[in-house]
């Protein structure tokens, strides 16, 4: 959703070494409006940006953005999110005051946790990533990976396309270009069946694009609903990762660098 909020500082080319700059204006919000941000950035924001803020390929790092660190109360992060940046690949999004205000609550409240860890957050260079064992890795792939994916199939050759920290991210948060968005199959009454593409899901509603292109909103207890998401495995995975089994599952996958 906010795909473009560090768009202004690309041409700096910051790194996951570099310090991420400083709040100009230090702020606080209430804990209860962050919550209901927390859950509102998940679900409008989070298939770009992460759920944490910290990025994906097709969203950059929210605790990492000068126009972030600028804002006060919404007075920059509001107009772009409202306008867009369409040439970035951001749509405006009609996004009502409350809600706009919980996010820019959960983003400043995010990037003051970021800001505060001790040793700088991801100040990591590529080197530090190979620490794993490869053929633990492999194992591990095997164990809890190999459902959905194939070393010779679908990541032939990803250790040459990515390496280091993206890999890394791509395989906590595989959310880039040309992963399409989860579909959702709403039961509406006994009569009426509606798929399509998730647009939201909070816990009061759930907004789906059906099949004509148009947007329907049904509110969450009133329906049945089943989410297929083929990235949720990714999610549940990062609660058993152990730091060993991450730098062993990279190590393996840099490895892997044949193509089909």
């Amino acid at each position: 959703m906010l795909v473009a909020l560090t768009c202004m500082v690309a041409a700096q080319q910051r790194t996951a070494s570099t310090a991420p700059p400083p709040t100009v204006t230090p702020q606080s919000y209430p804990a209860d409006q962050v919550q209901t941000g927390q859950a509102r950035f998940a679900s409008q924001c989070g298939f770009c940006h992460g759920r944490d803020l910290l990025g994906s390929d097709t969203g950059p790092d929210l605790t990492r953005s000068l126009l972030v660190a600028q804002d006060l109360r919404g007075d920059k992060i509001g107009p772009l999110v409202k306008a867009g940046r369409v040439d970035k690949g951001m749509p405006s999004f009609d996004v009502n005051d409350a809600d706009l205000a919980a996010i820019v609550a959960y983003i400043h409240d995010q990037k003051v946790k970021m800001d505060a860890l001790i040793g700088g957050r991801r100040s990591v260079d590529v080197a530090q990533l190979q620490t794993g064992n490869a053929e633990a890795g492999r194992n591990y792939f095997d164990a809890n990976c190999s459902t959905c994916h194939s070393a010779t199939g679908d990541l032939a050759g990803v250790g040459m396309r990515f390496q280091g920290l993206p890999l890394l991210q791509r395989m906590l948060y595989p959310t880039g270009r040309g992963v399409a968005a989860p579909k959702v199959t709403v039961q509406v009454t006994p009569q009426e069946i509606v798929t399509g593409t998730l647009v939201s899901q909070d816990e009061f509603t759930i907004s789906v694009t059906d099949a004509g292109g148009m947007r329907r909103n049904f509110a969450a207890d009133a329906v049945k609903f089943t989410v297929d998401d083929k990235l949720s495995a990714h999610l549940d995975q990062i609660g058993k990762y152990t730091d060993n089994d991450m730098h062993n599952v990279l190590t393996y996958l840099q490895t892997l660098q044949t193509a089909r």
